[in-house]
């Protein structure tokens, strides 16, 4: 390897956007050490389950970890799982994580000692070193932060053994009985998932699913939507005009066509945006962009339509108020739409609210903020970037040796939690860490 600098680009999580990270370096003959607290590198939260019901939400066909090689995905199955290469179906995550696992083990074994694999969890950043909570120092001529989704943080962990705090910790969902009813906060992505694992393990019970919104995803069509042309009232002014331009495109060529539209351009038009926009975004339009933007494949939504048929399933939207758990049930008491007091009960409370982001509280970056190394972005979505991931510090400047990558890096970058954008940035990053 010719490498520029002895040192190593030290990658602080091995889920997807790691483990690429490090292989595009190693194909761009730059070396990389991959710390990964887990055993699962390369598979994170998303790829990490062994069910097939829970299936990809973008097609198959534009899988691929690179992002000039979008059919990459495909072309595997082709030669491991044949029966499943359709590039328009939504194949089980389980796949795509032996897929990224089966890449990254390829690159290893074409570029010996590129790749350096590390067990540990990263507790401190101090400049372009790395300290794991064994004590051990990795040095490396930058750093790049790829922590993944963490667990939600919603109800925390001290409410009590029926409260289900982290519904992907290993065997989180065990407990819960066939007959057992269950309350779950947040109606999204995740909610959806722990329904279909809860299925798959025999159970047989009802749920009610609180939000602040009570919206549900939407689902994709049979095939693939092929985009219009989006005048040039959707794509400047006010953000009133522009939702009310999007609106009446919806009514004339179906929201799916719409949303694809938009998807190319998202990044420029959050970039674009001001703070006071960023924040009116978030605060009124965003539980409608993600049911509309982060769909779920057609046959999930068909289970999911099946458990609403039998009425197994409720949604409820309110605002959360207190949580009040027993030895054997656990009530919610929330504030329903028109301020109306509502106490619900069932056996079990599962936090389905999303990956609990918090830069403020999380021990890595909490110390890159207390130290003025980093700050909270104005929008409150994570840590404060650069347009190329670079963490800027209390006083505006990039640091030229530490970045984000993939979902913690949404600030600067909003849509940046599926694969076709993340392996965008990935492209970028290495292009810029490799010269």
């Amino acid at each position: 390897m010719n490498n520029a600098s002895p040192l190593p680009v030290v990658i602080v999580g091995g889920g997807f956007s790691g483990a690429m990270l490090a292989a595009r370096l190693a194909e761009r003959g730059r070396a990389s050490v991959l710390i990964e607290r887990g055993d699962g590198v390369g598979l994170g939260v998303a790829y990490s389950t062994p069910l097939d019901a829970h299936r990809l939400n973008v097609r198959a066909g534009r899988m691929g970890a690179v992002a000039d090689r979008p059919g990459g995905f495909i072309d595997w199955l082709k030669t491991h799982h044949p029966a499943q290469a359709d590039p328009n179906s939504f194949a089980p995550r389980r796949l795509y994580g032996l897929y990224v696992r089966d890449r990254l083990a390829a690159v290893e074994a074409d570029r010996p000692g590129a790749i350096r694999r590390v067990k540990g969890q990263a507790i401190t950043v101090e400049s372009q070193t790395v300290i794991l909570s064994s004590g051990e120092r990795i040095e490396g001529r930058a750093v790049v932060l790829a922590t993944g989704n963490p667990a939600p943080r919603t109800t925390g962990a001290d409410q009590g053994g029926r409260v289900i705090s982290d519904p992907w910790a290993p065997d989180a969902l065990t407990p819960i009985q066939p007959g057992d009813d269950v309350l779950i906060l947040g109606a999204g992505l995740t909610m959806v998932d722990v329904l279909l694992s809860l299925t798959a393990q025999g159970w047989r019970g009802r749920a009610t699913a609180v939000s602040r919104r009570g919206l549900l995803p939407h689902a994709h069509g049979v095939k693939h939507d092929a985009p219009i042309d989006l005048p040039p009232e959707a794509l400047a002014g006010p953000l009133s005009a522009r939702l009310s331009a999007a609106r009446r495109l919806a009514k004339a060529h179906g929201w799916r066509r719409v949303m694809e539209s938009y998807r190319p351009i998202t990044l420029d038009l959050w970039r674009a945006a001001t703070d006071a926009e960023r924040a009116r975004f978030l605060r009124h339009l965003r539980p409608w962009w993600d049911v509309h933007r982060h769909r779920i494949a057609p046959q999930i939504a068909a289970e999911l339509d099946q458990i609403l048929g039998e009425d197994r399933l409720a949604v409820r939207a309110g605002r959360i108020r207190a949580v009040k758990t027993s030895a054997a049930s656990v009530a919610l008491r929330l504030t329903t739409r028109d301020k109306a007091e509502q106490t619900l009960s069932a056996s079990w409370l599962i936090d389905c609210t999303g990956p609990g982001h918090d830069v403020t509280t999380a021990p890595l970056t909490a110390g890159l903020i207390a130290e003025g190394r980093a700050r909270l972005a104005a929008s409150r979505l994570g840590l404060d970037l650069d347009e190329a991931g670079r963490v800027l510090h209390a006083d505006g400047a990039a640091d030229p040796d530490l970045y984000v990558l993939g979902p913690p890096a949404r600030a600067a970058f909003w849509e940046t939690v599926a694969v076709p954008d993340i392996r965008q940035r990935i492209e970028a990053l290495t292009d810029l860490l490799a010269r």
